[in-house]
């Protein structure tokens, strides 16, 4: 649609000043409650078969009845629009629906501040400074709550026959607790899945009070209620009994201890001054070409440090189950498997959500803000570098389990 010039010279006559145009009293928002209104009358003409000054069409006793005036919120501030009535009140209008006040996706603008961590208070100092919008507390999470539906929706939706891997990993989060009314740190489950086609996939968040592997369990029988039949490979940070939990419900699934959670639980036993040398040895391990290879070098480690640092070795011996997995593969599509660093870029993205917050009050309050990390992750690209190689020799390992 293209405004003539004659018109747009005719609405900008006695436009002088910027706020003319801008301004609370300006032109563009005069204009915006002028073509709102001119839209209602032309749907009420619409839902009445006549137009407005023209006799009703004979037998119909619905007529025009006066109008309302009501006050919008919008991205520019509140205003008043008037609303036609008709007298048995079934006009149900499209453009503003009875009982909102809301438009200008200032739900999407709440939401979207709150996604980026805002307390409900920021939230009210921003859109009153920014907008001049005074909205209560209660608007607030009236309108982050409706979230709560799109994260059932979402925790509940079917999942993919088949996951070549699957992440597991953990954070925590301070929640108050509803009958004791103290703040606890609660655990935060994240699974997150690649397809077939490489392309990252968050299956699901969990608020546990403690990370325990009885609580996966159950995580994995829900993931195969959803549709999940098989895993080919589980990631998981060498939680006790948590390799146990992921065969119980997917008895073939290969079990690959993250590497970068077993040098960190490393080097927590070393003195900053040999943090350096015993990280380079503990990488000769890891770095190694075949299993047998890294095994010889967790002898020449346990050698050198035993002395300095005994427990180190033997919590990698106890762990080497799930430490060699990824030896079987390509080096150049190791770090796709045996580490959770992609994990690790989910939880840097929800840790930068919540960071503001002290804690929650609740745990949907956390849900929410979770979530919509989630979906703020996903959106800034899903595909998992070098898949290519990565699928190939997935198809040649697995060769039914990985086409099925």
């Amino acid at each position: 649609m293209t405004i003539s010039m004659e018109i747009l010279d005719e609405l900008l006559t006695g436009v002088k000043r910027p706020e003319d145009l801008l301004g609370d009293s300006g032109l563009l928002k005069e204009l915006k409650i002028r073509l709102m209104e001119r839209m209602l009358g032309a749907e009420l003409s619409a839902h009445l078969g006549y137009e407005e000054g023209k006799a009703a069409p004979p037998g119909q006793s619905n007529r025009r009845n006066g109008s309302t005036t009501k006050v919008l919120k919008g991205q520019d501030g509140a205003f008043p629009v008037t609303v036609p009535r008709d007298r048995d009140s079934s006009f149900e209008p499209e453009l503003i629906k009875k009982g909102q006040t809301r438009i200008d996706g200032i739900d999407d603008r709440i939401i979207g501040l709150y996604a980026a961590g805002l307390t409900v208070r920021d939230i009210q100092t921003h859109l009153l400074d920014l907008y001049g919008l005074k909205v209560s507390p209660d608007l607030i999470s009236r309108v982050t709550d409706a979230v709560l539906d799109e994260v059932r929706e979402w925790q509940g939706r079917a999942l993919d026959r088949m996951y070549p891997i699957v992440i597991f990993d953990a954070l925590r989060v301070k929640i108050r607790d509803a009958d004791s009314r103290t703040v606890k740190n609660k655990a935060v489950y994240v699974a997150l899945g690649v397809t077939r086609e490489g392309v990252r996939e968050v299956l699901g968040l969990w608020i546990a009070e403690n990370e325990g592997a009885k609580f996966w369990l159950s995580v994995m029988n829900e993931l195969k209620n959803r549709g999940i039949q098989d895993i080919l490979i589980a990631v998981v940070d060498g939680l006790k009994g948590f390799p146990e939990a992921i065969t119980a419900a997917f008895p073939e699934a290969m079990v690959q201890t993250c590497i970068v959670h077993l040098v960190r639980h490393s080097l927590n036993f070393c003195s900053w001054k040999d943090r350096k040398a015993v990280a380079a040895d503990l990488r000769r391990i890891y770095g190694a070409a075949t299993a047998d290879m890294a095994a010889a070098e967790l002898d020449a480690f346990e050698e050198k440090w035993a002395g300095k640092y005994a427990s180190i070795a033997p919590a990698w011996r106890r762990a080497w189950p799930e430490v060699i997995p990824f030896f079987a593969f390509d080096p150049a599509i190791r770090k796709i498997i045996y580490t959770t660093n992609t994990i690790e870029s989910l939880n840097r993205v929800i840790r930068k959500s919540i960071k503001t917050r002290g804690s929650f009050p609740t745990d949907d309050a956390a849900t929410k803000l979770i979530y919509l990390a989630i979906r703020s992750f996903e959106k800034d690209g899903r595909n998992v570098r070098e898949w290519f190689a990565a699928r190939n020799q997935f198809a040649i390992m697995f060769g039914e389990r990985f086409a099925a």
